[in-house]
């Protein structure tokens, strides 16, 4: 089913729709700053699973997730000062962090660094998903079977409908991943450069 979302601030009831969908254990495609994603609940592993099947991805390499805000963040992750100081000028934003898991973050989503990939994306429906439901939700990039972007509500219903529960349709959506940096050692690494500024504070690229 497809559900339009108002912008830039979604309704109420719509977001409550999404959030119930959810609730449930459905899996729903919801728009982000780098594109539309693929999201279901964190705590729930069915859907986490199905999410691994639609998108044909091996379980060794574990989904990112989104938090509300950097004071949520927070609590599935090791956040140090250095790391807390630079994520505070660039969030909401088009990054992902790698960053110690804390115990909170179910071990599907642990990597075998013992890390995880959150994010705090600039976009109301994401943010307003996740404020709803009071936890964080997965959220990973929707793509058709080979790979490409799918940039619009009827692009979705049509390579993955029978997928997926919920569509939240903000209009057609560019596609660009979000830049990955890690905070695992003691300077901040460029894993992937993607959409962002990362001129605000000084990185060691090794991409």
């Amino acid at each position: 089913m497809i559900l339009e979302m108002s912008l830039p601030t979604p309704s109420p009831r719509s977001v409550d729709r999404a959030v119930a969908t959810l609730q449930r254990g459905g899996i729903i495609v919801f728009p982000t700053d780098t594109g539309y994603a693929i999201g279901c609940d964190l705590y729930n592993k069915k859907a986490i699973d199905r999410i691994y099947q639609i998108k044909k991805r091996d379980k060794q390499h574990p989904l990112s997730f989104i938090c509300a805000d950097l004071k949520e963040l927070s609590q599935f992750a090791v956040v140090s000062n250095k790391a807390y100081s630079n994520m505070r000028r660039l969030l909401p934003g088009p990054y992902t962090f790698v960053l110690p898991a804390t115990k909170l973050v179910p071990k599907l989503l642990v990597s075998r660094r013992s890390s995880v990939g959150i994010r705090v994306p600039d976009h109301p429906v994401a943010l307003a998903i996740v404020n709803g439901l009071r936890h964080p939700v997965i959220g990973t990039s929707c793509t058709g079977p080979d790979g490409e972007a799918l940039l619009t509500a009827a692009d979705i219903k049509a390579v993955l409908g029978k997928s997926v529960d919920l569509i939240l349709d903000s209009g057609p959506v560019a596609s660009e991943p979000s830049t990955v940096i890690d905070f695992n050692s003691p300077e901040p690494v460029i894993i992937r450069k993607g959409k962002g500024d990362v001129t605000l504070f000084q990185l060691r690229d090794d991409a």
